[in-house]
């Protein structure tokens, strides 16, 4: 079974702004429809999928999607689908909105972006967030890494800021969006130090490259069991990125250097995600 652990809800016209709409053409490729429908979804990903999906909240990047939507997207196909609710601590009665998204809405987890939002994740402000993620074993999504978004500071996406969450929360489980490209390094030394940190490598496989170095930095340092599987859909789908990982998994090793580990790449394409975030079926 894969386990895609980053996906998005987006309803095109509800929820971002046309500035938001606009930069994501930079995302890779020129612009993507951003509206999900599961149908597409599905048909993009192997039988049997188990998929993490998110919205997202940051009122600075001009994104907002309401927890609401979200739970009643999961909630056609509970099955196959685990929602996560989202948090931006920069506007008021976040507090509230991390309660009933969890408590009533049944979400299972919390997206957090720091950079979109404008936000120091590691900042004490913010413990009571991670204090209760925590407590009820809710796992953190963070974006980290690069954006399309002028707006959002680069400064707030880096791996290092949630270094310092994890000491102090040494329980939390967590996964660093996109293994936190260009900063991969950064990223391995973060997820290496801690138990329950991961990184996901979604959004990766179209620039090749940079992908098949970043497996060789994450071969180097012995931390294949610290990533997961994830798509980013609907940026790419599973399909694309799992014929990517292989694709560059196929690709030999600079001549003195061993190429990737092709099992490792299985692995990593067949991690049983939801069991380490605590997230297997109830």
């Amino acid at each position: 079974m894969i386990v895609d652990v980053h996906s998005h809800l987006f309803r095109h016209s509800h929820d971002f702004d046309d500035a938001f709409r606009a930069e994501s053409a930079r995302a890779h490729a020129g612009e993507v429809d951003l509206t999900v429908r599961y149908e597409d979804y599905a048909a993009s990903a192997p039988e049997g999928t188990r998929t993490v999906v998110v919205g997202g909240k940051a009122r600075r990047s001009g994104l907002w999607v309401d927890d609401a939507a979200v739970a009643d997207y999961v909630g056609r196909h509970p099955d196959r689908l685990i929602g996560y609710l989202s948090i931006d601590p920069t506007q008021p009665g976040w507090e509230d909105e991390l309660r009933y998204g969890h408590q009533e809405l049944g979400l299972r987890g919390i997206k957090l972006m720091p950079m979109y939002a404008g936000f120091d994740p590691a900042d004490e402000a913010y413990e009571p967030l991670y204090a209760y993620a925590e407590r009820h074993g809710l796992p953190l999504l963070v974006h980290t890494g690069t954006t399309f978004v002028s707006q959002a500071p680069l400064e707030y996406a880096m791996p290092r800021h949630l270094d310092w969450v994890a000491m102090r929360h040494p329980e939390l489980r967590m996964v660093l969006a996109h293994l936190s490209h260009p900063f991969e390094g950064e990223c391995i030394a973060v997820i290496r130090k801690h138990r329950h940190v991961y990184a996901d490598v979604s959004a990766l496989h179209y620039r090749p490259f940079q992908l098949w170095h970043s497996l060789r930095l994450v071969q180097d340092y012995g931390v294949w069991d610290k990533l997961l599987f994830g798509s980013d859909y609907p940026f790419t789908t599973v399909d694309d990125s799992v014929e990517g990982l292989r694709r560059i998994a196929r690709v030999p090793g600079i001549p003195g250097l061993d190429p990737l580990d092709q099992e490792a790449v299985e692995a990593l394409i067949h991690r049983p995600s939801l069991d380490l975030l605590g997230l297997e079926p109830s």
